[in-house]
C-alpha cells in the first residue's frame, strides 16, 4: 500500500475542503445548500469544496469538470447522486474499476480499484460555467494530484474544459479535443479524450452508451497491455 501517497492525498484533501479562493463559488454552493430542491429538501448538503476519491495507487485518473449542484455538492463525493455519476459508476463496474455499478451517496459502499476520480473545479459553478480565474485558482489542486498519483498510466479527461486544463497543467500543446482520441504523453502515459456524461450529451445521443463504455474498455486494455 502506498502510505506516502495516501498521506499526501489526505493532506491535500484537507486543504481542498477548507479552500475559499473563489468567493463566487463559495457563495453559490452555500446558497444551494440552504435553498436545496424539493426532492432533497430533507437532506443535509455537503456544500463545501470536494476532494477527489479512489485508489492512491490508481493507474486510471479520471478528470471531470466540477461537482453538480445537487449531486456532489449535496452528497460530498465526486460524481455521486446524479445521472453523470450513474453513467460513470456503471461503466467503471463493467470494466473492473469499481465494486458496484451505482454511485448514490458517500456511504453506498462504492470502492474504486486502480482508479481515482477528480475534477478541474472543486465547487459547483453556476450554470456549470466556471470562470478562467476560478479554473486557474483550482488548477493547483489537480496539479498536485498529478504529482502524488505517480502510478497513473491513463488520464481520462471528461469534456473540453477538463481536457484544456490538463493540457495546460502538463504543458501539452497542439492537441485537439475529439471524443475517443488517445495521445501518448510524457512518462509513458496515455491521454484519453471523452465527452462528459452530462444529460446534455447522453439525452441527445451525442454520447451513446457504446461510445462511453468503449472509452473504459480502451483504458483497461492500455493498463493491462492487451
Amino acid at each position: 500500500m502506498n502510505f506516502t501517497g495516501e498521506h499526501s492525498l489526505y493532506v491535500l484533501n484537507r486543504k481542498i475542503i477548507q479552500c475559499n479562493l473563489c468567493p463566487r463559488l463559495s457563495s453559490y454552493i452555500n446558497l444551494v445548500g440552504e435553498m436545496k430542491i424539493k426532492r432533497f429538501i430533507d437532506e443535509h448538503y455537503w456544500a463545501k469544496p470536494l476532494q477527489g476519491f479512489g485508489d492512491a495507487e490508481a493507474k486510471l485518473l479520471i478528470i471531470g469538470l466540477a461537482p453538480a449542484a445537487h449531486g456532489g455538492n449535496r452528497t460530498g463525493r465526486m460524481f455521486t447522486g446524479d445521472d453523470s455519476g450513474d453513467w460513470l459508476a456503471k461503466a467503471m463496474f463493467e470494466t473492473g474499476f469499481a465494486n458496484i455499478p451505482i454511485s448514490k451517496s458517500s456511504d453506498d459502499g462504492l470502492m474504486l480499484k486502480d482508479a481515482y476520480i477528480t475534477a478541474v473545479i472543486r465547487c459547483a459553478p453556476p450554470l456549470n460555467k466556471p470562470s478562467p480565474v476560478e479554473i486557474s485558482n483550482c488548477s493547483q489542486y489537480l496539479s498536485t494530484e498529478l504529482d502524488i498519483l505517480s502510478n497513473t498510466k491513463v488520464v481520462l479527461t471528461l469534456g473540453k474544459i477538463a481536457f484544456d486544463a490538463f493540457c495546460k497543467i502538463s504543458n501539452l500543446s497542439g492537441l485537439t479535443f475529439h471524443h475517443g482520441t488517445r495521445y501518448s504523453i510524457a512518462s509513458g502515459k496515455t491521454l484519453l479524450v471523452s465527452y462528459h456524461p452530462s444529460r446534455r450529451n447522453t439525452n441527445t445521443g451525442k454520447l451513446t452508451w457504446q461510445m462511453w463504455i468503449n472509452i473504459f474498455e480502451t483504458a483497461r486494455s492500455i493498463i493491462t497491455g492487451n
